[in-house]
């Protein structure tokens, strides 16, 4: 399989006090690969959220090295990293608080295609965003409402459209169900399988629920502590985890 990020010993502390550091991300290796559904797991605090802002380089390791398509990205400049920008977008865990509120859902979604002059008129633009619309499973009259007028799930495809308009290759979902209900939980995720499926996307799932991940994820990497202790396929792991800590996140699972 072809890789797209690659993470070698990465690490992040954090300054607590003048004097104290906390260690988020510790010598974490790993892989992404083209096309693939991988998921990070793990209680509050382990690390994940740091580790997806690592590999987006939103943020900047203390040590290690990180490659997008084998192009090593850590030591880039801002302007350098701008293209890299467009190939990885963010879908995040409350689409109320990630929307502006005072943007109607038409320049929502228009505003990373405007951002990077993806068109050169608004006419191409908007035949764009009525695509979009589709594709999350939106109607027409949602184009001139803002983000008060929807329901959550309904603004979590809005979230998603924006996302994805400029076609990027990866998509970060960092708790992106998780402050819906359990049966609209099911329609986003069914939502983002067919979007991978039809756009070819690449996604990393953060998510602390095993139930959510065993649905959607290829590939399950376990987070304790800043550390991977485990990482395998999704049924794999799912039927056999190896290590304690892997087994403690499935018992708790309900019905388990």
């Amino acid at each position: 399989m072809q890789t797209l990020i690659s993470a070698r010993n990465i690490k992040k502390s954090f300054r607590i006090g003048r004097k104290k550091r906390f260690l988020a991300v510790n010598d974490v290796s790993l892989d992404i690969f083209k096309g693939e559904t991988l998921a990070l797991v793990g209680e509050s605090g382990s690390g994940k959220s740091t580790l997806a802002k690592l590999l987006m380089r939103l943020i900047k390791a203390d040590e290690g090295s990180i490659a997008f398509e084998g192009q090593e990205i850590e030591e880039l400049s801002e302007k350098e990293m701008l293209p890299f920008r467009r190939e990885m977008q963010l879908v995040f865990q409350d689409p109320a608080s990630s929307l502006d509120p005072r943007m109607n859902v038409r320049d929502i979604i228009a505003e990373p295609l405007e951002t990077w002059k993806v068109y050169d008129s608004r006419e191409k633009t908007d035949e764009r965003i009525m695509e979009l619309l589709d594709m999350v499973e939106l109607k027409e009259d949602s184009l001139k409402r803002y983000p008060r007028q929807f329901s959550g799930g309904q603004r979590q495809r809005i979230s998603i459209a924006r996302a994805i308009a400029v076609n990027p290759k990866l998509l970060v979902c960092d708790e992106s169900v998780s402050a819906l209900d359990v049966c609209v939980q099911a329609q986003i995720l069914n939502l983002l399988k067919k979007l991978k499926q039809e756009m070819d996307l690449t996604c990393l799932f953060i998510s602390h629920d095993l139930s959510v991940v065993s649905f959607i994820a290829d590939r399950v990497c376990v987070m304790k502590d800043g550390e991977i202790c485990e990482t395998a396929p999704g049924e794999k792991l799912f039927k056999s985890p190896e290590h304690e800590y892997t087994r403690y996140l499935l018992s708790s699972i309900p019905g388990q």
